[in-house]
């Protein structure tokens, strides 16, 4: 009497067929779940394993999952990760210049016949604590639905084309530019929701080219380069950088009016060093990211990257064919190396408290002594092939990708890792 129903939907079947079937029905249901559950397991573990084919054995990255992977707040407190050693790391790079299509062409050294590779195998190891090798599954989880630009020189550039390379282990971002520009790039990682951007500002401020050979600009010292300043708002980090566009020819104005200038041979005009402009652009451009309406982002100054010409100044037949890191007892910040990381400090400082003022976050990317020992990282003559018809110095300004400058997204996932901390309590 229980399945009576049965033969109603099924026809004028018997008893005996309808438990024959009912039994086959309850076998192929067990058997489809027994399935699923085992295709579900199979899955689960074949993303593990993708996951973790990106894992290195002594330094790899850490577990998405597990709380251990972030620094505690003791460890935030007593460790500077800036200052350390270059040690040995045999498993890198972690691309090539074969595997990612984001790599400036002078900054392409394997491809224009650089011989040597020790360069790309070594890793930033600080005195108090180690510096995980970064991880971009764990990089992209936390700017999930985030933004990040990239304001300031071809420096701050040829960093945001390094981590494009590191993240390509992920995925690939898609071109959401609003320009064809290509000092003025924005990609987006569609499965992340995370975008980054790139603004060139080489002197962070206002400046306009004089002459037809880029040889001289007029830099006004107290004017926003709105550029980058109207479009930087809408972003949740913000990292800026400029250092070696100060040392050429300027004219400096103040309130539209000529106050003084260098290396131009203006006659009545009175010379004023780098230092003055320097410091007065990076003030005007804090200013300006601390007067923003409503910014809530995170502002980073990565501060001034060293060159390394020997045997002459960049236009005077200077290279750099060193091969190894120093160590750090070997080479110290000096001269104008010294100065411009001085003048970044102390204005990074008063803006600090500016910002706290009205709840805003500065950080510190301090990778100035961490490359200053690397002579052995730029292009030097391989940004082009020996026998074509161009004018162009020798590069020992840039970096090479693969290269030392991969090191900044660990600093930079390190520091993100520390903030998180910070902001949670953890």
């Amino acid at each position: 009497m229980k399945f009576q129903h049965i033969p109603l939907l099924r026809g004028n079947n018997s008893s005996k067929q309808t438990m024959s079937k009912m039994t086959i029905l309850v076998f192929l249901s067990l058997l489809i779940f027994i399935l699923t559950t085992l295709s579900s397991s199979l899955f689960s573990y074949y993303s593990l394993l993708k996951i973790n084919e990106y894992e290195q054995p002594s330094f790899g990255f850490d577990d998405l999952n597990e709380p251990e992977s972030l620094p505690s707040i003791t460890s935030v407190k007593k460790c500077d990760i800036f200052i350390g050693e270059w040690v040995p790391n045999p498993e890198a790079p972690y691309y090539t210049n074969t595997t990612c299509w984001e790599i400036h062409e002078h900054q392409n050294c394997m491809k224009y016949g650089r011989p040597d590779t020790e360069f790309m195998k070594w890793r930033w190891k600080p005195n108090d604590c180690e510096l995980p090798i970064f991880n971009p599954f764990q990089f992209l989880e936390i700017v999930r639905g985030k933004s990040m630009a990239f304001v300031g020189d071809s420096i701050g550039r040829n960093h945001m084309q390094s981590m494009i390379c590191l993240l390509s282990r992920v995925e690939w971002p898609v071109d959401v530019s609003y320009t064809d520009d290509f000092s003025f790039k924005r990609w987006k990682y569609s499965t992340y929701n995370f975008t980054m951007a790139t603004f060139w500002s080489p002197y962070l401020v206002r400046a306009k080219q004089v002459d037809s050979n880029g040889g001289l600009f007029n830099v006004y010292l107290d004017e926003f380069d709105e550029k980058w300043t109207t479009q930087i708002k809408e972003f949740d980090y913000v990292i800026i950088n400029g250092g070696q566009w100060f040392l050429r020819p300027m004219v400096f104005y103040e309130k539209q009016q000529i106050v003084g200038c260098q290396y131009c041979a203006l006659e009545n005009v009175t010379h004023l060093t780098w230092h003055c402009g320097y410091k007065k652009a990076f003030r005007t451009a804090f200013k300006a990211i601390i007067s923003l309406e409503n910014f809530k982002g995170v502002t980073f100054l990565r501060t001034f990257a060293p060159s390394h010409f020997e045997n002459g100044v960049w236009d005077k037949g200077g290279r750099c064919e060193r091969t190894k890191p120093f160590k750090s007892n070997e080479t110290r910040l000096a001269s104008h190396n010294l100065e411009l990381h001085m003048i970044q400090l102390e204005e990074f400082k008063i803006a600090k408290k500016q910002a706290i003022q009205k709840g805003l976050k500065f950080m510190l990317l301090d990778t100035t002594q961490a490359m200053l020992l690397r002579p052995d990282g730029h292009p030097n003559r391989y940004g082009h092939w020996p026998n074509q018809n161009v004018t162009l110095y020798n590069d020992c300004v840039h970096w090479c990708l693969p290269g030392p400058i991969d090191t900044w997204s660990d600093f930079l996932l390190e520091m993100l890792k520390m903030e998180d901390v910070r902001s949670t309590g953890k």
